[in-house]
């Protein structure tokens, strides 16, 4: 008789609480250095404690990735009945986290870990088809493997409104910033080969940018597996959000549609008003 296989996130993938009951997910969390204080990724620090830290102070958090033995506490507790585990991780070329992982499982037989090359939600689709995996009986090692195929069918990205956090933390310069600002051009990041990069740049409103959007990314929605789509959002007004839903689920026949907030992790890099559509291509 095959072990059973617990199905493991860290803190990044951006999993609402309906979805991680559901499943059954344990979630090893991050860090989040702001004002001097350590916190816990979503247990003792949200989006808007950030956003609010960084209007009055002018300062962005830092994350920091669980060391090898925080990974390893984590790994004898989820062993500890005799499961076996397959964990996913924020992009290794984004984050020490995979890395640390991989190491602390070296010490475990039956415990897999799985670089899903993404961020937020882009990982949550390759942790919600493990789940169903797991409920349909596939050992961990299976998982493990099934899952890292569909690692390059993840199409993950969003729109940014403002690029004030890229700029602040480093990732844009203030010229591109302050065009952006003069043009109103709003980029558009996707993840590749584990990395972000600007694949478009739109022009004019956010939530009409927004509708351009998620037509240019859904398309005729031939090429696309409809089981799950996600639409993230780091603190987008709630109509705007509306619309975007109402578009993605009037745009193609979708198993389910979920709708979740940015953690700490996307909202630190991105910063407010950010919204994806994130879904995973066919074979």
């Amino acid at each position: 008789m095959s072990k059973k296989v617990v199905i493991c996130s860290d803190s990044t993938t951006d999993l609402s609480a309906e979805l991680i009951a559901k499943y059954d997910i344990k979630t090893v969390r991050l860090t989040v250095n702001l004002g001097g204080k350590v916190y816990t990724d979503g247990l003792d620090v949200d989006p808007d404690m950030i956003y609010r830290h960084y209007e009055a102070h002018g300062e962005l958090p830092k994350t920091a990735a669980p060391n090898i033995a925080a990974f390893c506490s984590f790994f004898e507790e989820q062993t500890a009945n005799g499961c076996a585990v397959v964990l996913f991780t924020i992009s290794g070329e984004m984050s020490s986290t995979y890395n640390n992982a991989r190491l602390a499982a070296a010490n475990y037989p039956d415990v897999y870990v799985v670089d899903t090359r993404n961020l937020s939600t882009g990982g949550g689709l390759l942790v919600l088809a493990a789940a169903q995996m797991a409920q349909s009986g596939m050992s961990a090692g299976e998982i493990a493997r099934e899952s890292a195929s569909l690692v390059d069918l993840v199409d993950a990205s969003f729109v940014i409104d403002n690029l004030e956090f890229l700029h602040k933390g480093g990732r844009c310069s203030a010229v591109a910033a302050l065009a952006a600002g003069v043009l109103q051009l709003k980029p558009c990041i996707t993840v590749r080969g584990g990395k972000m990069g600007v694949a478009k740049k739109y022009r004019g409103k956010f939530a009409r940018v927004l509708q351009t959007y998620i037509a240019d990314r859904i398309g005729t929605a031939a090429n696309i597996d409809l089981s799950h789509v996600f639409v993230t959002h780091a603190g987008c007004d709630e109509e705007i959000v509306a619309q975007c839903v109402a578009q993605v689920k009037a745009a193609a026949p979708w198993g389910e549609v979920h709708v979740t907030r940015a953690g700490c992790t996307v909202s630190s890099h991105c910063g407010r008003n950010t919204l994806g559509v994130l879904f995973m291509r066919k074979k």
